[in-house]
């Protein structure tokens, strides 16, 4: 019996023994793309928060299941579980509804005809956003925009030289200004999704550029690179957590080389100071506006 897992459900729910784990945001997982249509016996997703990213993931796990295969799907109330019912039922599915632990948890029994598949998975695919001229897709961070911090840490970082790295390098947006230097030799782009690895492959097309599916916490370091950028993440699962920012100050300099720069954005509530001071020989903030801080920190 084939059994899919698509996220960490809290362990209330009883997470099935040997699943094979499909979502984008672990690193080594299963694409559910890659699986055959009716090739599942069973699947329980951890809904994500994003409408287009939930509908998609619901589809997609739906083609997977056989005719009569098991989805159990959950979320919670405030990211998504209310509108669970609602979306399944556009699908014509019928289920069984219960809530516990501030979730709504839901079980369909896959049948032959489902309504709308196509059109889920094609909203929720990568794809070629207008006005953006990338490649992304719904769940990725900011997918069909240019964040703002980004561009303006875009706009006032000096031209990088030799080897560098991008720490949660989304789409590439920001490697994009960096590789237009030529004092550049190489360049790694890092990020936790591989949704967006797979983006940043189609956008980031240079001899110099390497790719990384992988938690930027865990990343080897050498000490090897004469600079990073950075426009690190603060959510985990949609709740704020402000250690990710702090452990990517930490891991930029473990990875940087002595003189090495760092060019960091965050929002301006985040308290990165007293991190990039203990970790840093010089910190300079560069800039403060419409809510970010951009600074330049030296190993």
């Amino acid at each position: 019996m084939t059994t899919i897992l698509y996220g960490r459900p809290p362990a209330v729910f009883d997470v099935p023994t040997g699943a094979q784990q499909t979502s984008p945001l672990i690193p080594g997982s299963t694409a559910l793309e890659d699986l055959a249509p009716g090739s599942v016996d069973g699947a329980m997703i951890y809904a994500p928060p994003g409408v287009v990213e939930r509908r998609y993931t619901l589809a997609m796990a739906l083609r997977a299941l056989k005719v009569g295969g098991r989805l159990d799907v959950m979320a919670h109330k405030s990211k998504g579980g209310s509108r669970l019912a609602k979306e399944l039922k556009d699908f014509g599915l019928e289920f069984g509804e219960t809530a516990k632990a501030h979730h709504r948890r839901c079980i369909v029994t896959r049948p032959e005809v489902i309504d709308g598949l196509d059109a889920a998975i094609a909203a929720g695919a990568m794809q070629q956003v207008a006005g953006l001229e990338a490649w992304s897709q719904p769940g990725v961070f900011a997918w069909d925009r240019v964040d703002p911090g980004t561009a303006l840490l875009a706009g006032v970082m000096p031209p990088m030289k030799g080897a560098g790295a991008d720490l949660g390098s989304g789409f590439g947006a920001l490697s994009l200004v960096a590789l237009r230097s030529p004092a550049v030799t190489s360049l790694r782009l890092v990020d936790i999704d591989r949704r967006a690895i797979a983006a940043a492959k189609k956008n980031v097309e240079d001899p110099r550029v390497s790719f990384e599916w992988a938690d930027v916490r865990t990343l080897p370091t050498a000490g090897e690179l004469n600079f990073i950028v950075s426009n690190p993440p603060f959510h985990d699962g949609g709740t704020e957590d402000r250690r990710l920012g702090q452990n990517f100050i930490r891991q930029a300099a473990a990875l940087l080389k002595t003189g090495g720069v760092l060019w960091l954005v965050a929002n301006r509530h985040l308290p990165y100071e007293a991190e990039l001071n203990a970790a840093f020989k010089r910190v300079k903030p560069v800039l403060d506006k419409g809510g970010y801080k951009i600074f330049e920190a030296v190993k």
